[in-house]
């Protein structure tokens, strides 16, 4: 039998390898729709489950690599 999952059982995004596209700029502290303007520019990689667009963790982590020497 499975049990139910509760709040506590769930990854944070920072444990998860991708996360959904509002989670992402979330974790930036930018908008939605600035998310997918980096999106269209080819910034963050992007992945397609289905219907679902994943953005890759490490995707986001690079971004703020390559931008912070970025003025």
């Amino acid at each position: 039998m499975a049990r139910a999952a509760n709040k506590d059982d769930r990854l944070s995004p920072i444990d998860c390898l991708t996360v959904r596209i509002p989670d992402a700029a979330r974790m930036l502290g930018i908008g939605r729709s600035t998310f997918y303007k980096l999106m269209q520019a080819g910034e963050v990689e992007t992945i397609k489950l289905g219907r679902s667009t994943l953005i890759s963790v490490a995707s986001l982590e690079a971004l703020l690599s390559r931008r912070r020497g970025v003025k």
